[in-house]
Formats: structure tokens, C-alpha cells, sequence
């Protein structure tokens, strides 16, 4: 009697051993289920989900359902969630770091933004590392051009609008411009675009589609201005805990994200403006007075954000532009 109790006990503890063995963690994003940075992420969720057989089990929190844009940085770092999204350049202010892939006219293609990311990677890692956090991948934005709701030639034509401002540098630009900033979060902006509380907007073909812009604004200048980079990362407290294999499959599948990432961000960016000309909105390239105004700010604001990121800044624009 004493033996079946004993394997009875024995096999209620093998059962129970897989389900202590799984590991949760909540993911919260900033962007909607079909936004190309949220599908990226969904695939890493199910890579890592295979690869572990189910030991490391990621529910994705789309478009800011569990902390807002805003929020979700300090709620890794709290131990609210355990891995997150954010757009990087939203941080710097708190690190001028952090904002060196917003320099408008630093890094204007895919290529030069994968360049820009591989000379900072390392220092921004450190930065991160300092807060607790585990950097695991970047994606880039499309190339960023200009909405508005009249057409512009020049930057004097942009005086006075009501410019959406999603990070200090984009604030910078409205400023510089004549513009009014107006902080609004990527999932609010369609509603604020309709409703008039902004009538300009510094974003990506993909967020135009996202928000369909063309129901609030007919123009969009594709100046290229910079490629905007979001970043993965991981409590590193939440990363220690788990077994040597499964941190192993949690890189593999980011280094998978990454390169699938910058890939479909760049099949998908000439889509995108072919999308918001179908829907009726006149795409045009900047006319030769707007660019030429737009490298005048592009220059002034890569000269102080040298100054304000100190020798570490200098090193990476020098290594860029080597």
C-alpha cells in the first residue's frame, strides 16, 4: 500500500514538474496587431515558444492595451513586465543617446540606418545595462516624411501648423519650424489627426496607413528624413532566470527578428506610399527649397546633439561617417 502511494505522489510531482517549469512573461507594444513592428514581434513570441517547447511562453500586449507608449520602458525596469517595445528616440531626453537615430538627415536609407545602429549598438547597450535592461533587437521605421493638410514648398509654408510631436527631436523640428508641438502617442494619432488637434505629422508611410491618414490630411512629402529605430529588450533580472538553453533560443530567435525586421521594413516602405496615393493623397518628393531647409535644421540639430551626447556622440558620428 505504501508503494502505490508512493508512485502516486511520484507521478502527481512529474506531472506538475512541466507546468512549474513554464515561464510567462508579458510583452507590452505600442503599435496595432497589423503594424509591421507588432507582427515581427508575434513571430519572435512563436519562435521562441517553439524553440523552448514551451517553456518560455510571451503574451503580446498590442497597441499600448497594457501600459501606454509612454509607460512601458519604466514598467520593465520595475519588474511590472518582463520584456517591452519602445520607440528609442522617445528617451532623449533622458539619454541624448537615445536620440541619435532621429537627427533628421543623419542616416537617410536603410542602409546607412543599419550602419548608424551597428556603430551606437554598443553604447546604447551599455546605457541600457546601467537600468537593468538587456537589449535584443532593433527594427527600423520607414523613412519619415511630412503630412500635412495644404501643401507645402517651404518650410516658412509650416509656420503655424499643429505638429504632432512623438519624441523630443520631432518637438525640436515643430519648434524650429514655426510649428506648434503637440505630443500625441502613436495609438491616439488617428483620432487627434480627424478631430483637427494636429493638422501636420513627421511619421512613416506605415503609420500613415495605420492611422489611415488619408481621412484627415491629402498631402505627404516623402523627404526621408531619418529612420526612426524601435528596440526589444528584456528585464536582465527576467533574462538571468532563465536556463542556459532557453537565453540561447530567446537570442537566436532576436537575431532572426532583427534581420527579418529591417528586411520587411524595406519591402514594405514603397508599399506604403502606394497605399496612401490609392486612397486619394498626393505623394511627392520635397520641392528643392523645402529639402534645402530641411538640411539647414538637419545640420543644426547634428551639431548639438554632438554637444549634448559628449565624446561617446562624437565617436559614433565619426565611425559613422568613416
Amino acid at each position: 500500500m505504501k508503494r502505490l502511494h508512493a508512485l502516486a505522489a511520484a507521478f502527481a510531482i512529474a506531472a506538475a514538474l512541466p507546468a512549474a517549469a513554464q515561464t510567462k512573461w508579458d510583452m507590452p507594444t505600442p503599435y496595432g496587431p497589423a503594424n509591421l513592428h507588432t507582427v515581427n514581434i508575434n513571430q519572435f513570441a512563436a519562435d521562441i515558444d517553439k524553440a523552448t517547447a514551451g517553456k518560455l511562453k510571451i503574451t503580446v500586449h498590442a497597441n499600448a492595451s497594457l501600459f501606454k507608449a509612454n509607460e512601458i520602458k519604466r514598467a520593465v525596469q520595475s519588474g511590472q513586465a518582463q520584456i517591452g517595445e519602445i520607440l528609442i528616440s522617445g528617451y532623449s531626453n533622458e539619454d541624448p543617446i537615445f536620440g541619435l537615430d532621429s537627427v533628421p538627415f543623419l542616416a537617410t536609407s536603410y542602409a546607412d540606418a543599419m550602419k548608424l545602429w551597428q556603430v551606437s549598438r554598443k553604447v546604447t547597450e551599455d546605457r541600457f545595462a546601467k537600468q537593468g535592461l538587456k537589449i535584443l533587437y532593433s527594427v527600423a521605421w520607414p523613412p519619415q516624411g511630412i503630412y500635412t493638410n495644404k501643401p507645402i514648398a517651404s518650410v516658412a509654408d509650416m509656420k503655424g501648423l499643429k505638429m504632432r510631436a512623438y519624441n523630443p527631436a520631432t518637438a525640436k523640428i515643430a519648434e524650429l519650424v514655426g510649428a506648434q508641438p503637440v505630443t500625441v502617442q502613436a495609438a491616439e494619432l488617428a483620432q487627434a489627426m480627424t478631430t483637427g488637434v494636429v493638422n501636420a505629422n513627421i511619421t512613416s508611410g506605415a503609420t500613415g496607413v495605420d492611422t489611415k491618414a488619408w481621412e484627415s490630411v491629402k498631402y505627404y512629402y516623402d523627404t526621408q528624413a531619418w529612420l526612426p529605430k524601435n528596440i526589444v529588450f528584456v528585464s536582465q533580472e527576467a533574462f538571468d532566470k532563465l536556463d542556459k538553453p532557453t537565453q540561447a533560443a530567446v537570442l537566436k530567435a532576436a537575431a532572426d527578428a532583427e534581420a527579418r525586421g529591417w528586411k520587411d521594413s524595406e519591402e514594405k516602405a514603397k508599399g506604403y506610399l502606394e497605399t496612401l496615393a490609392k486612397n486619394g493623397m498626393t505623394v511627392a518628393p520635397p520641392s528643392p527649397q523645402l529639402r534645402a531647409d530641411l538640411k539647414k535644421i538637419g545640420d543644426t540639430m547634428t551639431a548639438d546633439w554632438v554637444k549634448a551626447a559628449g565624446p561617446d556622440g562624437q565617436a559614433v558620428v565619426d565611425a559613422f561617417k568613416k
